[in-house]
């Protein structure tokens, strides 16, 4: 594994408190950008209806995920070229005016217009975060900062919801847009007055359009393919088709980007052995984390019958635990150099904890149910903080921003790959066992027969499945058959609360083989705590 030249930053003779203020403002920009990816979830079904925008639905998360996802590495390669801090105060700019616009949207196009200038801003926040990391601090330390990331993110998966929830039911929906702008400006002006203006002369200076323009068109099908296949098949043109549309166009990104003079994506980082495994690492943990994990809240509301603030509150045991995972293994890491034994025993333990949650039932004791969801968070939680350090510390200086912003590309990615096939096999599962469920607790045939009938697609299956009081809602659309279906109404909830509950299990089964597809990747690593090692001796030589 080649070891990364070394270069003697300015900012490292910064103060201790000079970069302390400089983290603690990047990880507020990264808070905002985190939390804004899981609070709109609860206030946009109100949001839709002030707008009149119930069609248009599903785009409110689409567009953000498809320019904040496409940005990133386009970002990383302009942080490399420019220097971090333009473009780091540019895209929190942006971010905040988009903010504002979202806040005073009168019309649905409005809204998600404002969410897509949210993405552009947002999509630069966390990959050009970790690049400061890079800049601020030695090989040495930068996996122990890199753990705050982690805790960051876990922190804002807990609070979303719950900040959604309350500040749109006590203060209104605008609200929870504006309050991101006094935070956001504190981040800039802090970042505006302490970051130093840190380049790369060696970098260049020409920009890959041609590479920009087709990652973009490569991209863009490939992410409404995705998020179109919740509510359709995979042969649907507008699923697979798309999807095929953009990987042809992605062959294409790839030979312009092995041939481009200066590329948005360099081909040549996949070489280093360090960068690839660390890669493919990050793009399995997070397919099979987040692909499933995401349907625990549905678990906690629809099965247990918990509302948004309750659920959130029983996701804290994961969450505290993805925390202490990233924040240890950060520390352990910094100070031992190793980094191949602790990513290992992570990726077993995620792999154990996601076996544990295969025996999710709706009777399933809370208590259990957290400690398994201890054992998933400790495993899921080293991805964090090592996997970015590991990369800066083998790849150049010149070329970190770029680095660093495809390895968060790739786990996006896996996210929502992970996210669209665990969501067909957790309808797959319920379809086909929910008539099973039904007659074991009772229903009669006739009755299954017309369940089945009505949910004869996944889709169809799922509606049963909303929040609420489930049992009216059958009962409202059963119409004339009411009479017929409410003596059986207990049974029919509970088998759709029993299958939904096996149904969610099913998918950890997906996520369990990702986790340890990840540990075998893990075996190719040549003893990366040499090269961190070497990095540091390195530059203490140089100082010397």
């Amino acid at each position: 594994m080649s070891q990364a030249p070394t270069t003697d930053h300015a900012s490292w003779n910064l103060s201790s408190r000079a970069k302390l203020e400089i983290l603690l403002a990047i990880l507020l920009a990264l808070f905002l950008f985190a939390l804004d990816q899981t609070v709109v979830g609860t206030a946009l079904p109100i949001i839709s209806t002030k707008l009149n925008g119930a069609s248009l639905y599903t785009w409110a998360f689409t567009i953000y995920l498809l320019t904040s996802t496409i940005s990133g590495p386009i970002y990383g390669k302009l942080s490399d070229l420019y220097g971090r801090r333009p473009i780091f105060i540019w895209a929190v700019g942006l971010f905040l005016a988009a903010s504002v616009f979202a806040g005073l949207s009168q019309e649905m196009w409005q809204f998600i217009l404002a969410r897509g200038l949210q993405g552009l801003g947002g999509g630069a926040v966390f990959p050009i975060a970790f690049a400061i990391i890079a800049d601020l601090y030695p090989p040495e330390e930068r996996a122990k900062y890199g753990a705050l990331f982690g805790a960051v993110f876990g922190l804002s998966s807990v609070l979303g919801p719950l900040l959604g929830g309350f500040v749109t039911d006590n203060f209104g929906w605008p609200w929870i847009f504006f309050l991101n702008v006094p935070l956001g400006l504190i981040s800039l002006f802090v970042c505006w007055r302490l970051l130093p203006p840190i380049k790369n002369p060696e970098s260049g200076r020409n920009i890959d359009y041609v590479g920009a323009g087709l990652f973009t068109l490569a991209l863009t099908p490939i992410l409404l393919g995705l998020s179109n296949k919740r509510t359709m098949d995979w042969t649907n043109p507008w699923v697979g088709g798309l999807m095929l549309v953009g990987l042809v166009i992605a062959v294409v990104f790839v030979w312009w980007e092995s041939r481009a003079v200066d590329p948005i994506i360099r081909m040549q980082l996949f070489r280093l052995r360090a960068f690839s495994v660390s890669v493919a690492c990050m793009f399995l943990a997070a397919f099979g984390f987040f692909g499933a994990i995401v349907f625990l809240p549905q678990y906690f509301q629809v099965v247990r019958g918990m509302g948004a603030t309750e659920s959130g509150l029983n996701l804290l045991p994961l969450v505290f635990a993805l925390i202490v995972g990233a924040t240890v293994s950060g520390q352990i890491a910094a100070r031992t150099g190793r980094y191949k034994p602790i990513i290992l025993t992570a990726m077993v333990v995620l792999a154990l904890g996601l076996f544990l949650l295969t025996n999710l039932r709706a009777e399933t004791d809370l208590p259990i149910l957290w400690v398994w969801m201890v054992v998933a968070g400790l495993g899921v939680g080293p991805s964090f903080a090592l996997f970015a350090a590991l990369v800066q510390n083998n790849v150049e200086p010149r070329l970190v921003g770029s680095a660093t912003a495809s390895l968060t590309f790739f786990q996006q990615i896996g996210g929502t790959i992970g996210l669209t096939i665990a969501g067909t096999f957790l309808a797959d599962a319920l379809t086909k066992d929910l008539p099973g469920r039904l007659l074991t607790n009772g229903v009669p045939q006739t009755l299954v027969d017309q369940f089945s009938a009505a949910g004869g697609s996944s889709g169809g299956a799922l509606d049963l499945t909303g929040t609420g009081d489930l049992g009216e809602k059958i009962l409202a659309g059963a119409g004339v058959f009411r009479s017929f279906v409410e003596p059986y109404i207990d049974q029919i909830v509970k088998a759709i609360h029993e299958s939904f509950a096996f149904a969610i299990s099913s998918t950890f089964w997906v996520s369990i083989g990702a986790a340890l597809l990840a540990a075998v990747f893990v075996l190719f690593l040549h003893d990366p705590e040499q090269s961190v090692i070497a990095a540091a001796e390195q530059r203490a030589a140089a100082e010397g």
